[in-house]
């Protein structure tokens, strides 16, 4: 593997620094449309480029300070945060936002001077539909396997599990399973690959592999692989960089990574870079976004690309943080 990374020619290198610089960039451009029209994702934003810069190796990126304050600058009364300031609280920003605090160490500034760690814990397991398992994003019910994810990945992180019915949710899950070894986003639903990631995670969490068809669903994933070497979300559909990190995570879980050709998936993420200005687009010649470029790093990371902080396969945090949190 390390002779093939020697091989290849700069332009498909990892521009590291420009990726550094771009993520960096993206708070000071509030004179942009853009900036504007994404500031429901803002929290995200924060989770997804604080991640990206940690496994690139430059974890003080962005300053601890300011992005703490920011982060507790979102959140309500009942524990929950919003994507920004003024902004509805969500299961989605909940989970950012303790992701991001575990990434800089900050629990302790969510008892002193946030709502405090079991606030946070009541606000996502009210949010469980207690007949079925699964969860809401919000107090207006929509339903999705990405919530139930979300609230593992969050309460976990907190030591906050036992608030939340873990049997009901794990069936739930295991409702979503399909013929083709896949999941749904609800039980019926067409297998993707994004729903794949929540469920698969969220049983290895539960400590449930048992539930999982690995043979089955290894080989679905391992059929996203199309001849440019990127991976798509279901059958018939385009390559997306966002999937090397959907994809792969699962594929990691289940111990069958090495059922794609991972030189070509390496060569497709490497195409998607901005090497001039920085950032990883979706497909080579777009425009790149913070959403692919913590993905294709992610991605590259799974792959052992040099240079790179192990990501983890489960919570999509550095393995650094995990192992912090929850010991080696």
């Amino acid at each position: 593997m390390t002779d093939v990374f020697q091989q290849l020619p700069e332009e498909l290198e990892l521009a590291t620094s420009a990726h550094v610089k771009y993520i960096q960039s993206l708070n000071t451009r509030q004179d942009e449309y853009d900036y504007w029209l994404t500031e429901h994702l803002r929290l995200n934003g924060v989770y997804w480029g604080l991640t990206a810069l940690h496994l690139l190796g430059v974890p003080e990126g962005l300053p601890r300070s300011e992005t703490i304050d920011f982060v507790l600058s979102c959140q309500h009364e009942d524990g929950g945060f919003g994507a920004a300031p003024g902004h509805d609280a969500h299961m989605l920003s909940t989970v950012s936002a303790v992701q991001i605090l575990a990434m800089v160490d900050a629990f302790d500034e969510l008892e002193t001077r946030g709502k405090g760690k079991a606030l946070v814990g009541k606000y996502i397991a009210n949010l469980q539909n207690r007949q079925t398992g699964t969860f809401a994003g919000d107090e207006w019910g929509e339903e999705d396997t990405r919530f139930l994810y979300g609230a593992f990945n969050a309460l976990s992180l907190l030591g906050l599990m036992d608030l939340i019915d873990v049997d009901k949710a794990v069936d739930y899950v295991a409702a979503c399973a399909n013929f083709d070894g896949g999941y749904g986003v609800s039980p019926g639903a067409e297998s993707h690959s994004g729903q794949i990631f929540t469920c698969v995670a969220s049983l290895t969490i539960a400590k449930r592999q048992d539930l999982i068809d690995k043979e089955r669903l290894g080989k679905w994933l391992s059929e996203r692989q199309l001849a440019n070497g990127g991976l798509n979300g279901r059958p018939e559909k385009k390559e997306d960089v966002c999937y090397s990190w959907w994809v792969l995570s699962s594929l990691e879980m289940i111990g069958k990574t090495h059922w794609i050709d991972r030189d070509r998936l390496i060569n497709f993420i490497l195409q998607c870079q901005d090497t001039e200005k920085g950032g990883i687009s979706d497909r080579p010649g777009d425009m790149v976004d913070v959403w692919h470029t913590l993905f294709g790093i992610t991605g590259l990371s799974l792959l052992d690309y040099p240079g790179l902080e192990l990501v983890d396969e489960v919570y999509c945090l550095p393995k650094s943080t995990i192992t912090r949190i929850f010991g080696p």
